[in-house]
């Protein structure tokens, strides 16, 4: 049956693994106020969160057919997809105007990842999670390379940020390093 065959045969798509991680992310954050969407629950639960959608399905593809972000919203309930979007939204904007995807692979580390220019004149770190969760900051060299990793940029733009212009400066001389981040355009 479905249960044997596990959660890979569904068809997840791109959105819907990043809604579900999304949904995850809320669990760990607030388990009280938001379901577990973690492999072992949603196997367990699969009467009640899929049976709904797979209707007469007899087959394994009968299942492809399946719309999993609808299956998932119905688990948590309709009336909270604004809730999803508030507390754990897809991008964010950063001081460069661009909208930055945010990963919520690790459910308790949402991260964002950015070129350091972008980021210019953010003081503190941003939160999610009604303000509870502070994103797991990945800042990138203009190649987009890992520079650093901060859940506290105030003091990355304290401490680190002089060692680490100092290195770039030297390997990216075209690129905007400014003295001063905090008060730097992005």
């Amino acid at each position: 049956g479905l249960r044997a065959s596990g959660l890979q045969v569904l068809p997840w798509s791109r959105a819907t693994r990043q809604l579900r991680d999304r949904l995850q992310f809320l669990h760990v954050a607030d388990a009280q106020d938001w379901p577990d969407v973690s492999d072992a629950a949603l196997l367990a639960g699969m009467e009640d969160w899929l049976g709904p959608f797979v209707g007469t399905a007899r087959r394994l593809d009968d299942l492809s057919r399946v719309d999993l972000t609808q299956a998932l919203l119905g688990h948590v309930g309709w009336s909270r997809r604004e809730a999803i979007d508030r507390l754990a939204p897809t991008h964010l904007e950063v001081p460069s105007g661009s909208r930055i995807a945010l990963d919520y692979s690790d459910p308790t580390a949402p991260a964002l990842a950015a070129r350091i220019q972008e980021l210019f004149g953010w003081i503190e770190t941003p939160r999610i999670g009604g303000g509870r969760v502070p994103l797991t900051v990945r800042l990138l060299s203009p190649a987009q390379r890992p520079v650093q990793v901060t859940t506290d940029l105030a003091s990355f733009w304290r401490d680190a940020y002089f060692e680490v212009r100092k290195d770039l400066r030297g390997r990216y001389p075209k690129h905007f390093w400014p003295e001063d981040p905090l008060t730097a355009t992005a």
